[in-house]
């Protein structure tokens, strides 16, 4: 007997308010502490911080937990379940380096102009002296990393919980209750915007910004947030790889918005970014082809988007 149900037997009403309430759970746990179970004000940011890793975690777990029971997976086999949210061991390094290479294009005169620095800084002083010093500074950097609070939220836990919830949960519940792929790509970065909407009340009222002001800030944010987002669900779909938008969203937190225009290097910066776009267009679709990242692409169950595109 197949360990999978019958396509498409999620019904289109449920699965939207199953990601709207994924989505809506994503960012409300936040305040329960202070709110529902009424506990003291955090001391410090890292308390603070930490506090929010929890509620992340317990709205994540809950909504793999919630999501693999709609999911018609008559099978209860960990592989089977873990590979509907896309979390496999086949195929990892090219879910890993393809995608990474080709989000990296996007930051081409980033790259460039990082580089364009370090040669700056390096003129000062001998080429092995710098080697050296940059070789005995990485042990106080990754100490000094691992032990910093924001480096664990934008680079490990807002990641992962974001990726799990808004890729690896939503995207097999609108699949299977038959949306087309194009669909899915641009409905999860909307729903992707709504967890970031606390933004706005962090601006407004902790940073004491005009309500004008609050709304540009966040109102830019959110566009980001959907272009990434449904870059981040394109990948998931074609590559049926968890890792592949992980890594990619890993990549963007470090790197922030992507350096498009500098008079640095006499335009090379700008020379750079523009190669990265067209680069990007240009091998969007041949890297992250299916087949690059599966053994099969046909008799898939409805959760895998990546058997529709052929």
């Amino acid at each position: 007997m197949s360990s999978y149900g019958d396509n498409n037997n999620i019904s289109t009403p449920m699965a939207v308010v199953s990601c709207v309430a994924m989505a809506l759970s994503y960012v409300l746990i936040l305040y329960a502490p202070t709110v529902i179970l009424r506990l003291p004000s955090p001391s410090s940011f890292s308390d603070f911080m930490i506090r929010r890793f929890v509620c992340a975690a317990v709205s994540t777990v809950a909504s793999l937990a919630f999501t693999a029971f709609l999911l018609p997976i008559r099978s209860w086999e960990a592989s089977l379940i873990l590979e509907a949210f896309g979390i496999r061991k086949d195929h990892l390094w090219q879910g890993v380096v393809f995608p990474l290479l080709l989000t990296s294009l996007i930051y081409a005169g980033s790259l460039v102009l990082n580089l364009l620095l370090l040669l700056e800084s390096w003129k000062e002083s001998s080429f092995f002296s710098k080697v050296r010093s940059f070789v005995q500074a990485i042990p106080a950097c990754t100490l000094i990393c691992v032990s910093d609070v924001s480096f664990w939220r934008n680079l490990v836990v807002a990641p992962l919980t974001e990726e799990l919830v808004f890729r690896a949960c939503m995207i097999p519940l609108l699949l299977c209750a038959g949306f087309r792929i194009y669909s899915a790509i641009f409905l999860c970065p909307i729903l992707f915007s709504l967890a970031h909407l606390n933004h706005f009340r962090e601006m407004y009222i902790k940073h004491n910004r005009s309500y004008i002001k609050a709304s540009l800030i966040v109102g830019l944010q959110l566009g980001y947030t959907v272009v990434f987002g449904a870059y981040a669900s394109f990948l998931f779909i074609r590559t049926g790889h968890l890792a592949a938008p992980l890594f990619a969203h890993i990549f963007c937190n470090y790197m922030g918005l992507p350096v498009l225009l500098h008079s640095r290097g006499k335009g090379l910066v700008s020379a750079a970014a523009l190669a990265g776009v067209v680069g990007f267009v240009t091998l969007l679709f041949p890297l992250t082809e299916p087949l690059m990242y599966n053994d099969r692409t046909n008799n898939c169950p409805c959760w895998l988007g990546y058997c529709l595109w052929n």
